[in-house]
């Protein structure tokens, strides 16, 4: 028989985690002196403590190594049972990997040019939703007003209800800057049905995979927002896929103050 210690020299099996696989139900003592509490483990369970310091270390919890030490006498439970950890272990280093590239495209984008950093960039999913739309193509981007109006003088009696969320947007179907006769499409989130008017349509739109980030300020910081994500873009894996839009958390609306306007740039983008 061997002492706790000699058996955790042996086991190469710290005495506080024989303790733990004591408490586990995973491995008890041989023996336990009535009078004294020291414990005692015999030389045949030290093929049961390399089995669970080597299921330990391939990450399985103390819960569910039980289980699989049940499996030994069984290759293709076993198999079945490693190949579950080993997924999972995958999935841990493919989820650190994602980290560690957006930790590296932090670090580059901050070494390159500090300003961007005041733009974080995120992927997120736009839930599908009900809007009214106002589309033209209007002198140039100053004239989106002009939309809402429209928007505003035609729905004016019709006692519509925000959706929820409440969003406001504008869409810039063009493939390209325009310095005139751009197509602009603005939406606001609805709940219910409505009818048509002459240049309101109400329509569902899709559920869309967005990069996006928030600036506070004026519209003139949009170009910087626009590169920032666009580098972020590029240097992450994704690629363009739709007609970019903003969203208007704050707008000219809300408040006359530039510096409290809230924007957020929104790119649609898939997987290269």
């Amino acid at each position: 028989m061997l002492k706790i210690g000699e058996f955790s020299r042996l086991s190469r099996v710290s005495i506080r985690s024989l303790r733990r696989y004591d408490e586990a139900g995973l491995l008890a003592p041989a023996s336990i002196d009535p009078f004294t509490g020291y414990r005692y483990y015999s030389e045949r369970q030290l093929p049961t403590a390399n089995r669970i310091r080597a299921l330990r270390d391939m990450g399985f919890p103390l819960a569910a190594v039980r289980e699989v030490l049940d499996c030994y006498d069984d290759p293709r439970a076993l198999e079945r049972c490693l190949l579950l950890q080993r997924a999972e272990a995958r999935e841990v280093m493919e989820e650190a990997q994602r980290r560690l590239r957006l930790l590296d495209t932090a670090l580059e984008r901050l070494r390159k040019d500090k300003d961007k950093m005041k733009y974080d960039v995120t992927i997120k999913t736009l839930p599908e939703r009900q809007v009214a739309s106002v589309r033209q193509v209007i002198p140039s981007y100053d004239h989106e007003g002009a939309l809402w109006s429209i928007y505003c003088q035609e729905t004016a009696r019709m006692n519509i209800q925000d959706g929820d969320p409440a969003l406001c947007a504008a869409v810039y179907h063009d493939g390209e800057f325009k310095e005139r006769d751009v197509d602009v499409e603005i939406q606001k989130s609805v709940a219910g049905t409505y009818p048509d008017t002459e240049h309101v349509k109400f329509k569902t739109v899709p559920a869309v995979q967005v990069a996006s980030a928030t600036c506070l300020g004026s519209y003139d910081q949009i170009p910087a927002v626009n590169e920032a994500v666009a580098a972020w873009v590029e240097d992450n894996g994704w690629a363009f896929d739709g007609a970019s839009f903003f969203i208007y958390h704050v707008s000219p609306h809300e408040t006359r103050n530039p510096d409290e306007f809230v924007t957020e740039v929104c790119y649609p983008v898939k997987r290269k």
